[in-house]
């Protein structure tokens, strides 16, 4: 897997040595000293074109990193958090990256994706500034099963929507999973049917929503806080 960008290149390096496979640099100096002289033996050179190429016409502002590939973590794992995230039919991986690193960030356990056949991983590292490489994400096919298996141990199943109940009036239980629909379909019907209730935030000005990422942020933000 390769990504590329200097932020989550240097991220990968300093955090993650253990998925590091090979340090493409196209540009003299991108590299603290340090990180030259640790990697040494995984360097090569490329010229730009070359790096062009491999970033696919991208930004990759004079590095890339050839990285191990993320293993789904196991299901069961997951359960153990206490805050889950899961995404319902996102596809754009500049939104699910960015929520990737809001979750991080803000004290979610896991994020899971849902209702889509495959992901650009890849992609939502680099989006995500590196935090998918510490945030545990599962891509799964079944979510109503995982919905269900959830509740069965405490979970209450909290959805994002314009009609919910403002975020600043909720407390949330200890154990608890918000969901975030795609912005164009919201949650889907199947899913709406596991809720125990409906989130929403509060608009000062007449405007119809949010982007989903800025969304999420707000709605894990308090989450993380506004607990039983």
């Amino acid at each position: 897997m390769i990504i590329y960008g200097k932020q989550v290149c240097l991220y990968a390096l300093e955090r993650h040595p253990e998925v590091i496979e090979t340090v493409y640099v196209a540009k003299k100096g991108v590299l603290p000293q340090h990180l030259f002289h640790q990697y040494h033996d995984k360097i090569k050179f490329l010229e730009e074109k070359w790096a062009q190429s491999m970033s696919k016409g991208g930004n990759h502002q004079g590095i890339l990193l050839e990285v191990s590939e993320i293993d789904d973590p196991d299901p069961d794992m997951i359960k153990k958090g206490d805050f889950i995230v899961i995404l319902d039919g996102l596809t754009d991986v500049g939104n699910i990256g960015a929520i990737v690193r809001s979750a991080y960030a803000l004290g979610a356990d896991a994020v899971v994706a849902s209702g889509v056949r495959q992901l650009n991983f890849s992609a939502i590292v680099r989006t995500s500034s590196g935090a998918m490489l510490d945030m545990p994400f599962l891509l799964t096919h079944n979510v109503l099963d995982l919905l269900n298996e959830l509740k069965q141990i405490g979970f209450s199943i909290y959805g994002a929507a314009m009609e919910g109940e403002p975020i600043q009036d909720v407390v949330f239980s200890s154990k608890r999973v918000l969901v975030m629909g795609s912005e164009d379909k919201g949650i889907s019907k199947r899913v709406r049917g596991k809720l125990d209730g409906l989130v929403s935030i509060e608009m000062k000005h007449a405007f119809d929503s949010l982007n989903v990422s800025a969304a999420a942020a707000i709605l894990i933000h308090r989450m993380s806080y506004a607990v039983k």
